[in-house]
């Protein structure tokens, strides 16, 4: 499969995965950590026009397919971050990880797991201001109206909207096994939450973060779904520290 990839910096490898909102949502942060790592940013296939092979439909597909590209490229030592559906993507690559080629993982406000109590809000039913109402710690700072985007820009979004729904299900988004699975991942795994995120809440991500045989949350305040970019240094930081923290030091990079 042949994937759109951004990459920059040198040093330990660095996997970001995007969320639905695509790689803008992500870009700052590959930036950030290009200072003092070679991060790899792909853009999924079926998002921002790329393409999406008939065989891609369902993120254990996907979590396959990026896999595959670490082990193709003899990458070791690799952190993978993920953001929202990113975040599941990484957890499905690391359950998969017989290879120990996966020393840590950052997930940040990801779905994936079925928490009875915590239900994911359905986003597909939500409007564009319930998006926002939803996914922001403050929604009038970044809520767009429909109307005011270029029809060409609405039109990738409505795509990206669309593969979405084929990959983590409508309006399911998750994998009624992972949660289960995820004591077999014994590498360290940072959960970062936005204190105001009503997609996914806290509550969710601490039962997600328990789940994991060596997970820990970090809760950053005045954020929602995003923390990246409503909180982008607090976020940055917790990164940074869990890169230097869990680096083996047998960085190879193909």
């Amino acid at each position: 499969m042949s994937l759109t990839l951004s990459e920059a910096g040198a040093g330990r490898p660095v996997l970001i995965l995007h969320g639905g909102g695509g790689p803008a949502t992500v870009s700052g942060l590959a930036g950030r950590l290009s200072r003092n790592a070679h991060t790899i940013t792909p853009v999924h296939p079926g998002w921002d026009g790329t393409h999406r092979p008939d065989w891609l439909t369902g993120i254990d597909d996907l979590a396959l397919a990026y896999l595959r590209l670490l082990h193709e490229r003899r990458l070791r030592d690799v952190l993978v971050v993920g953001s929202s559906l990113g975040g599941w993507t990484a957890a499905e690559m690391a359950v998969r990880d017989t290879a120990g080629v996966i020393t840590g993982l950052v997930l940040i406000d990801p779905v994936g797991v079925h928490i009875a109590t915590e239900p994911i809000t359905d986003f597909f039913a939500l409007d564009a201001r319930g998006v926002a109402e939803h996914s922001w710690h403050d929604p009038d700072r970044y809520y767009l109206d429909p109307a005011d985007i270029p029809a060409d820009q609405l039109a990738i979004r409505q795509s990206n909207m669309a593969t979405m729904r084929t990959l983590a299900g409508d309006p399911s988004m998750h994998d009624p096994e992972l949660l289960c699975r995820l004591g077999r991942v014994q590498v360290p795994a940072l959960l970062l939450w936005g204190e105001s995120d009503r997609i996914v809440t806290p509550a969710y991500g601490a039962a997600y973060s328990a789940a994991f045989g060596n997970g820990r949350l970090e809760v950053i305040p005045e954020a929602g779904h995003l923390p990246q970019i409503e909180q982008p240094e607090a976020t940055f930081a917790l990164i940074e520290a869990h890169l230097r923290r869990t680096s083996t030091g047998s960085v190879t990079t193909g």
